[in-house]
């Protein structure tokens, strides 16, 4: 199998970063079982930035409200990192305060 026909193959990652234990459960499970992707759940920026290396992931969910770091600091951080440079990132949020601020960090959506 060449390395083109692995990535084919291989299901697709997410790596999500929220810290609601319930939104992160059903999330998941929608995302995994419906949608057949690979998940990682981070509980925090912190571990989020952490785990990206290793996890690879093809795009990033992330929340916009978090203590300790909110959303627009792990995207940041994210953007700053060899592998989280050209991450997709598209956030997640029930936040109504989105913005152009967080597209012209790099944002997908």
């Amino acid at each position: 199998m060449t390395m083109e026909e692995h990535e084919m193959s291989r299901r697709k990652r997410i790596l999500y970063i929220e810290d609601e234990t319930d939104l992160q459960w059903l999330v998941k499970h929608i995302l995994e079982t419906v949608g057949g992707f690979e998940m990682m759940v981070c509980g925090s920026g912190a571990e989020g930035l952490r785990s990206i290396e290793a996890f690879a992931p093809d795009l990033v969910l992330l929340d916009v409200m978090m203590p300790e770091m909110d959303g627009l600091s792990v995207l940041r951080a994210l953007r700053a990192r060899p592998e989280g440079a050209s991450v997709p990132v598209v956030f997640l949020t029930a936040s109504p305060q989105l913005g152009d601020d967080y597209l012209a960090l790099g944002a997908t959506a």
